[in-house]
């Protein structure tokens, strides 16, 4: 499989492409993903070549279904590794692999394998960073665009519950991640309670 050049190829598209309202999905958050993504799988001890080129693959094209849609964006990336990468030499197998690690992104998470525990704690990596807020703002900006959040009040409620209900699957990001990600937590939950406060 020539994945530098699957890689090349869907970056292209995602760079030329992708709707310039996509203020949190843009080409830097597949980067960002394929970027975590490796370092988990490093500090998970994934050394066979053919699964980190899978892992990275599928990093690459995990969030490429928003070419066309926004709503079910897995199932339409699937759909498009599915027809792409069989120019690069990718065997049926390994593109059903790499499909798998796509669709275990959707929201609720549902990972089966190690490679696609990896994918998932990559693509929500920022979670646990301290760039966490900046990176918020901009999923605000893009939900906004699509009128599918109302205002800053219920969009800190939605991350509340969002944050609640998400969980690391790797050890690796535990132990990275999970700490900062709950001091992120406690301090929306301050704000949301003020801003309760403030509405009665």
């Amino acid at each position: 499989m020539n994945y530098q050049a699957a890689e090349h190829y869907i970056l292209h598209q995602l760079r030329t492409n992708l709707s310039p309202t996509l203020y949190y999905h843009g080409v830097h958050h597949t980067l960002d993903v394929v970027q975590a993504a490796r370092r988990l799988a490093e500090a998970e001890r994934i050394d066979d070549e053919e699964s980190v080129e899978l892992l990275h693959t599928a990093a690459c094209f995990h969030d490429a279904g928003f070419l066309t849609t926004y709503q079910g964006h897995e199932e339409k990336g699937g759909l498009i590794a599915r027809e792409v990468l069989p120019r690069y030499n990718y065997l049926p197998q390994q593109i059903e692999i790499i499909c798998g690690m796509i669709m275990a992104t959707r929201i609720p998470q549902t990972p089966l394998t190690q490679l696609e525990r990896i994918i998932c704690d990559a693509d929500l990596d920022y979670l646990g960073r301290d760039d966490f807020e900046p990176i918020a703002d901009s999923l605000f900006q893009e939900l906004q665009a699509r009128n599918m959040v109302t205002s800053k009040p219920a969009w800190n409620r939605i991350q509340v519950q969002f944050l609640e209900k998400h969980h690391y699957w790797t050890t690796t990001a535990i132990a990275w991640r999970q700490a900062t990600k709950q001091q992120w937590l406690d301090k929306l939950r301050t704000i949301v309670e003020s801003e309760t406060n403030l509405a009665n």
